[in-house]
């Protein structure tokens, strides 16, 4: 059988941490290699992340610049490893937000709050992923690594298209109940 791994990197990114492990692209590497199963032939593995934000921002109480120098090195060397393809979204800057709530009444400053970001555009890469594997069948499974229950119409049309959806599971890790309900099978890994 031929699968397609993917992976939502903001969601494997939170499980490594837990799990104290450095991320970086030989983990993500093993992690996909160890998703497929010995009777399964690995086509391809797609990851959906951001680059780290790169951008000048004013700071929320003294209004003093603030540069972040994200660097996209990772996603690089990510992408230029055997079978792998990097989807990219786009991280945007929202604000600062505060570290604590309630905000303490003595006077704030800079260090009181922390940078809001939001990634957009890595769910919509998932699921039109799913749908071209699901219209042109180069894949009989999908093997997906996410947490996200926004994923759960592109799982839908591929269960629908006749693909098998599988779940990857770790052990520090409970899936979101809906998500189960749209896939075929739930696999547990442990971390390689």
């Amino acid at each position: 059988m031929k699968v397609a791994v993917l992976i939502d990197g903001g969601h494997l990114r939170v499980l490594a941490r837990q799990a104290k492990l450095t991320y970086d692209p030989d983990l993500i590497e093993k992690v996909a290699h160890a998703c497929a199963e010995a009777d399964e032939t690995l086509l391809r593995v797609l990851y959906y992340d951001c680059a780290p934000y790169s951008g000048k921002v004013k700071k929320p109480v003294s209004g003093e610049e603030h540069e972040f120098k994200g660097s996209d090195a990772w996603l690089r060397r990510l992408a230029a490893k055997d079978l792998f393809a990097v989807r990219r979204g786009v991280l945007k800057f929202r604000g600062f937000k505060p570290r604590r709530i309630p905000i303490a009444p003595q006077e704030l400053s800079d260090d009181d709050f922390k940078p809001d970001f939001e990634q957009k555009g890595v769910d919509m890469r998932i699921g039109l992923d799913i749908a071209n594997f699901a219209n042109d069948r180069s894949v009989d499974r999908i093997i997906l690594i996410t947490g996200d229950t926004d994923c759960i119409p592109a799982m839908k049309n591929g269960r629908i298209a006749g693909l098998q959806i599988i779940l990857i599971e770790f052990k520090e890790q409970k899936l979101a109940p809906e998500l189960l309900w749209h896939s075929d099978f739930k696999r547990r890994l442990a971390w390689p």
